[in-house]
């Protein structure tokens, strides 16, 4: 087998995982998101990587299908109902920013004095020069912004909505810019060329959109009743690469083909499944995409035209920026708004590499040229996630308004939660959140819920449930749902990155407030727990108990059996609920003998007496037991504690009256008479 092995290949691939898993580790330690990794590899190793290569055309195009996947999965999220009520960000506001960045490009090459471009440009160079550069400078990285929208969960924003349309205006834009940069030359059939074109498209989406849904749901249920995960598999990948060669044949963008092919599938009842399905390939062929991006620039040359690159750098980001922000406030939109789309859509993007590409090869500029434009939108591209960080403080600090609306917004927030006291802050408010909101309303307990889809939160709010509009993993929004007052908070969301920065923040806020958390991988619980989690919920584990329960059941195990095997299995799961799952007598195996065991945290005050001692020393029976300690934020086991300290949450399980012993005991001013407990606490540890 040895003999089919390209060892220079299989080392190539080797170095490239080992760069790629390096940086990702080293960026995320500061924030970063894993494409700047990427990117970041690729411009390192370009070069190198350049030279292995026996074709590097075929890495090109396996990146691009990552793109292609990546639109897909968008396309996922949107129906063409939400595409219609977004017509304005697409057509409007998408078409003003392109246009315009055009006519400035081209106004600036022949405005400004020779002394200002002879370092960047030939003298020579005329308006067709600035059309491509400004049409290289109009395209956003769609790739970048669409994931990083996804990962913040800002896709449904009034920021993120403009955003996405403009970048969907732009894959559209990209379809005439393809034909009339080469064109510009001749210009005999410049416009029967671009007619021709829009024809086309105009034909084919009307094609797509309007008998796609019908052919796209029957397709796939023929698929599913064949039972087959593979057969299903592969047929995602048919139908998303299936469209995108149709509109790639029809002369549109393959981006475009696979987000109308998202849309059509967002139509049928199988898009969770599709969508899980997909993600895989997606993130793969993204990452080796943007690599292939950043293989384009030859650090080699860095040197000679650094002062170039900073100048044309200074002037992409800010310039856009402006554009943009007076683009969208011109809409009627808000300042905040106006920044945070700026801020977001400033960067260069991956299709203005290819539209820089053609001008090249036509003869518009040096490929000296081409270099210092590579470098600039690479640079601009590596910055944006750092930007985007800081949009919302950038936003209140340079918009008063901007501030002044984010007040009003938590201060109808906290209206909501002014006079609720020992309530549960639900954040997120999906399937398992609304869940979970109906099973609290059944038993009277207050809860209010956060949530960033607004149409969801409008629908919700109809229908008089608590919930608002606002981001869990901001600290206004959970300063403003009365945190402090809040008996627990639950994270019903499956995105472990988010959960981990609001348990960050309420370890800032409320330390000792018990936090419980969601999640869909049992991998992710340790991690959960190390950054603040009381207890975290896996659903998988939660899934094959209903399972194991039925299938016992109906293999003609008996019912107590069932139940008791059941609650052991939770008991070892779940520390903090171990106190409803332990009987005194297992011939009474109805749940309702437990109603009198009870849950509760109680806290050790600061001048307690019982500082210093031993749990142990505080129980008065077996029947109360200490399930675990929550000291300056970090979850203790009880196995784990020795001694008692000022201000540590004891988490008890125990009858009511046992409980309610053990509070008044903590308050009690005379030092306790150290008991044989204390003696067992110093054989496991040093006396304090």
């Amino acid at each position: 087998m040895s003999e089919y092995t390209n060892p220079g290949l299989f080392e190539l691939a080797l170095g490239l995982m080992l760069a790629v898993t390096a940086a990702v580790v080293a960026l995320r330690r500061v924030g970063q998101p894993p494409l700047v990794a990427y990117l970041f590899v690729g411009v390192l190793l370009g070069p190198w990587v350049s030279r292995a290569l026996a074709n590097e055309e075929v890495v090109s195009h396996l990146g691009e299908l990552g793109v292609v996947l990546l639109m897909f999965t968008l396309g996922l999220e949107f129906n063409l109902a939400k595409l219609r009520s977004m017509r304005q960000h697409v057509f409007v506001l998408g078409a003003l920013q392109v246009g315009s960045t055009l006519i400035l490009s081209v106004l600036m090459l022949l405005l400004l004095p020779a002394w200002m471009i002879s370092r960047l440009l030939p003298a020579e160079a005329d308006w067709k020069t600035g059309f491509v550069i400004g049409a290289a400078l109009a395209m956003s990285s769609t790739a970048l912004i669409t994931k990083l929208l996804a990962e913040r969960r800002e896709l449904e924003s009034e920021h993120g909505r403009r955003a996405f349309g403009v970048l969907l205006f732009q894959d559209l834009a990209v379809i005439p810019l393809l034909i009339v940069i080469p064109a510009l030359g001749g210009g005999e059939t410049l416009i029967n060329d671009l007619l021709l074109a829009l024809l086309k498209a105009a034909v084919l989406l009307f094609v797509l959109l309007r008998v796609g849904p019908y052919v796209m749901r029957r397709w796939f249920r023929m698929v599913a009743r064949q039972r087959s995960h593979e057969l299903f598999t592969v047929n995602v990948l048919l139908a998303s690469l299936f469209f995108a060669w149709l509109t790639h044949a029809a002369g549109l963008s393959m981006e475009l083909g696979a987000f109308v092919a998202g849309m059509l599938i967002a139509e049928t009842e199988f898009k969770v499944q599709v969508e899980d399905d997909i993600k895989p390939f997606r993130d793969l062929l993204l990452g080796l995409f943007f690599v292939t991006i950043g293989m384009k620039l030859d650090v080699r040359e860095l040197p000679a035209i650094w002062p170039e690159v900073l100048m044309l750098l200074a002037l992409i980001i800010p310039l856009k920026a402006l554009l943009i922000a007076f683009l969208v406030r011109s809409l009627k939109a808000s300042d905040g708004i106006a920044i945070r789309t700026a801020i977001w859509l400033a960067q260069a993007g991956e299709f203005g590499f290819v539209l820089l590409g053609l001008g090249l090869s036509a003869g518009y500029f040096p490929a000296s040229t081409m270099q210092v434009m590579l470098a600039a939108m690479l640079l601009s591209m590596l910055a944006a996630p750092i930007l985007i960080q800081r949009a919302d403080w950038l936003a209140m600090r340079l918009s008063p308004q901007d501030w002044m609306m984010q007040s009003v917004r938590m201060q109808n927030i906290a209206s909501k939660a002014f006079g609720r006291s020992g309530h549960v802050v639900i954040c997120g408010f999906g399937r398992s959140g609304q869940s979970l909101a109906r099973l609290l309303r059944s038993e009277s307990v207050q809860y209010l819920a956060l949530d960033t889809d607004p149409d969801r939160v409008r629908i919700a709010s109809r229908a008089g449930e608590p919930v608002v509009y606002a981001d869990s993993s901001k600290r206004e929004a959970l300063i403003s749902v009365g945190l402090q007052r809040a008996s627990a908070l639950a994270i019903t969301f499956d995105d472990t990155a988010a959960a981990e920065r609001v348990l960050r923040l309420v370890r800032q806020l409320a330390p000792k407030l018990p936090v419980l958390v969601r999640t869909a991988h049992e991998a992710d619980i340790l991690r959960l727990r190390e950054a603040g989690a009381t207890e975290v919920i896996p659903e998988i584990v939660e899934g094959s108990l209903m399972m194991g329960s039925h299938v016992m059941a109906l293999a003609g195990v008996s019912l107590p059996k069932v139940f008791r095997r059941v609650r052991e299995v939770r008991a070892a799961r779940y520390e903090m609920l171990q106190g409803y799952f332990e009987g005194s007598d297992d011939r009474h195996e109805d749940l309702i003998e437990h109603d009198s065991v009870m849950l509760r945290s109680i806290e050790v005050p600061e001048d307690s007496a019982w500082a210093g001692l031993p749990v142990e020393a505080l129980m008065m029976n077996d029947a109360t037991r200490l399930i675990a300690v929550i000291r300056q934020g970090q979850r203790i086991a009880a196995s784990d504690l020795v001694f008692m300290e000022p201000q540590d949450l004891l988490i008890l399980t125990g009858s009511g009256e046992g409980l309610q012993v053990i509070e008044e005991r903590l308050l009690e001013e005379t030092p306790p008479v150290r008991s044989s407990a204390y003696a067992k606490a110093s054989d496991r540890g040093a006396e304090p």
